[in-house]
């Protein structure tokens, strides 16, 4: 999938600091999903250089508003510098500075469209539990890194980001308020749809 010399740019820095962006077709997935939900409000867990917030932001309402989540000032400086020159609104992006476990619990119970994770594997189950909370009825949750360098269909991989990514795949497969679907794009994009329970 191209990308324009916005993304280009924000890739490029992202290289630079030492960051792996999402690939360009995960970036597509990404928009597509953003757009099929006619997104207003999207979290998303790891800033980086803004490669994922871009196609996010691209996919979303022109109203909608990105919430994005890391724990270096200093990505998401380079960041904001991507959404400047995308022309993105200063209003539609809340950058904050973190770690996801210490934000996400203060943010606002099923008001998300889209939760996306690119974050610390080994808190993906962590992640997962605030994503169902912070997500509508219909809303989507997705993993980057579901394949994690195709160690995860390996048995013998035993190291810990691969166990908290495998263990991943098999609750979000297990979970009753979940529809999920493993993507064979970039290193692998798990996502999974809130599907709506009656209250008890």
């Amino acid at each position: 999938m191209p990308e324009d010399e916005v993304v280009a740019g924000a890739r490029a820095r992202a290289e630079e600091v030492g960051v792996t962006a999402i690939g360009q077709g995960v970036g597509a997935a990404l928009g597509l999903l953003a757009s099929l939900l006619e997104a207003r409000s999207v979290v998303e867990i790891g800033t980086g250089t803004g490669v994922s917030g871009l196609w996010l932001l691209r996919g979303m309402r022109p109203d909608g508003v990105l919430t994005t989540v890391d724990t270096e000032a200093e990505h998401q400086r380079l960041a904001k510098q991507g959404f400047s020159e995308a022309g993105i609104a200063s209003q539609r992006v809340r950058l904050i500075p973190g770690a996801a476990l210490d934000v996400l619990p203060r943010l606002t119970d099923g008001h998300y469209d889209l939760v996306f994770c690119d974050g610390d594997k080994q808190e993906y189950a962590d992640y997962l539990t605030e994503a169902v909370r912070l997500l509508r009825p219909g809303g989507v949750v997705a993993f980057d890194n579901a394949l994690w360098h195709d160690r995860v269909a390996d048995p013998s991989q035993r190291d810990p980001e691969t166990v908290a990514v495998r263990e991943l795949g098999r609750t979000v497969l297990e979970h009753d308020a979940l529809v999920p679907a493993l993507l064979p794009v970039g290193d692998g994009l798990l996502v999974a749809k809130k599907v709506w329970t009656p209250e008890v």
